[in-house]
């Protein structure tokens, strides 16, 4: 294949002769020869939150850019299927199609759904038709395993909500996570390493249920409070250093002051 600058490389069959000319035993890069699903699944991971970065940064440039190591991922992983017989990458791009059309019924359909709570409702009739159709036994088997665990707690509450599992309101989750840390600190006081963990897991998970009852997205929400951790730690740094100072000849109570002022700033 002879990689064109004009339209050519705009069609989605360049980038497919790419990854099969990557993928080729003889002819091909040894390092994408040797990978599979498993080697891959963190690259692929790790693109998708590249992604969710760039969106955050208002970077479309980067989002462009992002999106489209995203796209090779899926290119990737539809490569080695069809390597193995199992599929390629255009029964990828049936299966979507058809499940789009299939969960939209109100746009490709005569359903009529006026709003977007009745969308949502028809939307999770039909994902439950198809756990079915899977062979699913319980309401809660197709969360993945390899979600992050703060999304992965989200899903599965968010499906236990479904059938009426769920506490009232954030005020009551926020009263479970008082007694989950009265728990941690229980623990923390008394008991081993694994049962500490233990109680520090069910503080997360239910911090997890408050985001969700907040209507606001865990990870997005602590990314946006590591940033603001990374400006306001710069600000002592840069304000010792004026000082001719370094961190490390800083009291606490230094940095705290000076945490503060970067806080009182923002």
């Amino acid at each position: 294949m002879t990689a064109s600058k004009t339209g050519d490389n705009r069609q989605i069959d360049a980038l497919l002769d790419v990854m099969a000319r990557l993928r080729d035993p003889v002819k091909g890069c040894p390092w994408d020869v040797e990978q599979d699903f498993r080697t891959i699944a963190p690259y692929t991971i790790e693109e998708a939150y590249e992604v969710a970065d760039a969106i955050e940064r208002g970077d479309m440039a980067a989002l462009k850019d992002e999106l489209g190591d995203l796209l090779f991922q899926t290119v990737f992983h539809a490569r080695m299927a069809e390597e193995a017989g199992d599929f390629d990458f255009a029964d990828v791009v049936e299966a979507i199609t058809e499940k789009m059309i299939r969960r939209h019924p109100h746009v490709f359909a005569d359903a009529d759904l006026r709003t977007a709570e009745e969308q949502t409702a028809a939307w999770e009739a039909q994902k439950a038709q198809e756990r079915i159709a899977k062979g699913h036994e319980s309401l809660l088997d197709d969360v993945p395993a390899g979600l992050p665990g703060l999304i992965r707690a989200v899903k599965l509450q968010k499906r236990a909500a479904r059938v009426g599992f769920d506490w009232p309101s954030a005020k009551d989750v926020l009263a479970k996570i008082e007694e989950e840390t009265d728990e941690l600190v229980e623990a923390i006081d008394s008991a081993p390493q694994e049962k500490i963990e233990e109680e520090f897991g069910d503080l997360l998970f239910a911090i997890a249920n408050l985001s969700r009852h907040l209507k606001a997205d865990p990870e997005a929400a602590l990314r946006r409070a590591n940033e603001k951790f990374i400006r306001r730690f710069r600000h002592i740094e840069q304000s010792l250093a004026e000082d001719g100072r370094a961190m490390e000849d800083a009291s606490l109570e230094e940095m705290e002051a000076r945490w503060r002022e970067a806080k009182k700033a923002e």
